[in-house]
């Protein structure tokens, strides 16, 4: 057997590993669905109020921080998109094995814990756009019309979307780890999801933010989530903007993955297992 077979012979059984781990974590939520209802359910609520509120200030026409409602509506659509990405929860049921001491079972298993739970967050992904692309397909049929893409600008908008699930796994995935440190999932999950909301723009476009909330937004990671998509699908960021935006949201998933790395080091260290 020569060394190039042996690399793949000892390359495929993790990888795998992972698809399954994957494929695991897809037919889960498909056996809930109950529960991955409910789920999608807060971010359906939270999209159909914005849909009314902004409605009520742009159907005569009107347009506020340069959006009319067709744009709006676009933009509303874009922020449910990337939000329904890894929004099962993930860090409270990894905090959940944390707090539990469960995570040392993990420990044993011959995978990478990260690239693990990037896997199961990968399964649930899938369902997670199947279902979005249904939902922003029923709203746009009861809400009317919606902005396309500005032209030339849907190549960049769906280059935007490849860094999304990375991005939105790293998030979670910190969270999660935060559990080593605080013992507390809930309220962690909780800000997580506050923060990320307000500072992506899901919540209302960073335009219309505060100078100071803008400046603060424009440093942070979750801009790429929500705010960058949105810029490049309307067309208010083009050229060397875009893709000095584009660039941003790479180095954030790249810098986020690799941060998480070294945190998970620190952190497992932290481990206690009945004393242990």
């Amino acid at each position: 057997m020569t060394g190039t077979t042996v690399a793949a012979a000892a390359v495929r059984p993790p990888l795998r590993a992972y698809r399954a781990y994957a494929r695991i974590s897809a037919r889960t939520v498909l056996t809930y669905r109950l529960n991955f209802a409910l789920g999608l359910f807060g971010l359906l609520f939270q999209l159909l109020a914005l849909l009314s509120i902004w409605g009520v200030l742009l159907r005569a026409g009107n347009t506020v921080g340069g959006f009319s409602w067709p744009q709006m509506k676009a933009y509303l659509l874009i922020a449910y998109g990337t939000n329904a990405i890894a929004s099962s929860f993930g860090d409270m049921r990894m905090g959940f094995r944390i707090r539990e001491g469960l995570v040392a079972i993990d420990l044993t298993k011959p995978v990478d814990f990260q690239r693990a739970r990037f896997a199961e967050t990968s399964g649930v992904a899938v369902v997670e756009l199947a279902t979005t692309a249904g939902i922003c397909a029923l709203v746009v049929g009861l809400a009317g019309p919606v902005s396309g893409p500005a032209p030339g600008q849907t190549g960049l908008f769906l280059l935007s979307l490849l860094p999304l699930l990375p991005l939105k796994f790293c998030t979670v995935y910190l969270a999660g780890l935060a559990c080593f440190w605080t013992q507390n999932t809930f309220g962690v999950s909780l800000t997580r999801v506050a923060v990320t909301n307000l500072f992506s723009g899901a919540l209302v476009p960073l335009a219309l933010l505060p100078g100071w909330l803008q400046a603060t937004a424009g440093v942070l990671p979750f801009a790429s989530i929500t705010a960058t998509p949105a810029a490049l699908y309307l067309g208010t960021a083009t050229g060397t903007e875009a893709l000095r935006l584009l660039a941003v949201q790479l180095a954030w998933a790249v810098g986020l993955w690799f941060g998480c790395r070294l945190i998970w080091r620190v952190a497992v260290r932290k481990l206690t297992v009945h004393g242990g």
